[in-house]
């Protein structure tokens, strides 16, 4: 079967909420003294997300109107069967990928960022703000609040608003106020500006930038599009979906693969397998795909670290490069982030989770190879699983194994061909 689809009634009717099955105590948010991050989260988030953050429950209802609005986006999305890349591999393996590229904004991002903008409407917020690299989570995010009748402010990474400009069309068009960051809009936007006019900008800089406004409003709450445990729970719609599918064909998972920035798209697709694995019901290798130039998994330090450069948000257990990291300006703006989400860093250090990277050039060798032979154009970001994917499909070559390789396609990469421009004509650095 080369595509296995799902009818509108099969959208799940609760997300999966990992904080309950994990196999050692979370660690606790923290704060600095000075700062009193924690208690500034009731001022930066709405009340329906705040509480899930914190949730301890192992399944947590999805309201009806996000449902209607999944089913509006297109959800159930489809889970394809790679023949072209598998015969192209010439592997005995069966590849997978669930195509989470065909939402109206051209990724995962949508399935919490309805959410969000739900909640928001629901505690009366006249506004989100929210920070963007590549513009996947910006558009997203745009689009949601033009679905709840708030308005949305992005602070888009200035390297990643220089790149890629029909992000911020998109993001216009559906009337979302589009900042590149570092701005002279916030008080820290304009000290980082002070010491270098030209700084090319960093998640954790936008992010602070829009945890500022948050703060100064009581109208406006926050949103962000990874890394938090409330994000994790909304994308898990994939992976649930995902469970369906593969049963519908009688499969099991052997090999899981997805691209990491802040963790949110590997999150949503394996977390509701990591039960099963945790529970000994299957027996399957978990990787995340990051870039070399930001490798916060591979080579980031397990400790406390600040979200945001400015250090306005709690202090989080996780993998970090430390919140002052600029990563260099490579195209896969979505995956440039110093730190990574508390519960799949819990689960990389307790070595459920492996990590490994792909470099710029691999990532474009491997987008115009599945382009080649699927017929979908990837985003930079997704390419990272991709790639590792199909090194998995190689080695099931050289072993003459047959194995589950299943890959969440992140996000499609029309709007990413000034990277594949650049990679054709030979100017990738």
């Amino acid at each position: 079967m080369q595509r296995v689809t799902l009818p509108a009634k099969a959208i799940p009717k609760r997300w999966y909420n990992i904080a309950a099955d994990l196999p050692v105590e979370f660690p606790e948010y923290s704060q600095t003294e000075e700062g009193k991050q924690l208690e500034n989260l009731p001022k930066i988030f709405s009340s329906g997300v705040l509480e899930q953050e914190m949730s301890q429950k192992r399944y947590i209802t999805i309201p009806k109107k996000v449902r209607k609005l999944y089913k509006k986006i297109g959800r159930p999305s489809p889970l394809y069967r790679a023949k072209g890349l598998e015969d192209h591999l010439d592997t005995p393996a069966k590849i997978f990928y669930k195509r989470e590229d065909l939402s109206p904004t051209g990724s995962h991002k949508l399935n919490s960022a309805l959410a969000q903008a739900y909640y928001a409407k629901k505690d009366k917020a006249e506004m989100l703000t929210t920070e963007t690299g590549a513009g996947q989570w910006g558009s997203a995010l745009a689009l949601a609040c033009n679905m709840m009748d708030i308005d949305c402010r992005v602070y888009m990474v200035q390297v990643s608003y220089q790149q890629k400009p029909y992000r911020k069309a998109v993001m216009q068009l559906y009337n979302g106020e589009i900042i590149p960051s570092p701005s002279d809009k916030t008080e820290y936007g304009r000290k980082v500006l002070a010491k270098d006019p030209d700084h090319p900008g960093s998640l954790g800089i936008a992010i602070s930038e829009a945890i500022e406004d948050a703060l100064k409003d009581e109208k406006t709450y926050y949103s962000l599009g990874s890394v938090l445990n409330h994000v994790m729970l909304h994308q898990t719609v994939i992976g649930l979906e995902m469970k369906k599918q593969l049963s519908l064909i009688d499969a099991e998972p052997d090999i899981m693969v997805g691209c990491v920035g802040g963790g949110s798209n590997l999150a949503g697709s394996i977390f509701p397998f990591v039960k099963d694995q945790l529970d000994g019901n299957i027996n399957c290798k978990f990787i995340a795909a990051e870039p070399n130039s930001c490798p916060t998994l591979t080579q980031g330090e397990y400790r406390y670290d600040h979200g945001d450069t400015a250090g306005m948000t709690p202090l989080i257990k996780m993998y970090t490069l430390g919140h002052d990291f600029v990563p260099p300006s490579v195209h896969a703006g979505g995956l440039r982030y110093h730190g990574m989400s508390p519960l799949v860093a819990l689960l990389a250090h307790e070595k459920i989770i492996e990590a490994r990277t792909v470099t710029q050039t691999e990532i474009f060798e491997t987008g115009k190879i599945f382009a080649d032979v699927e017929g979908v154009i990837p985003a930079p970001e997704s390419c990272h699983a991709i790639k590792v994917g199909m090194d998995e499909a190689i080695k099931c070559r050289r072993e003459k194994e047959e194995k589950n390789i299943i890959i969440t396609l992140s996000g499609h990469g029309l709007l990413d061909l000034q990277g594949y421009d650049d990679y054709l004509e030979g100017k990738l650095s």
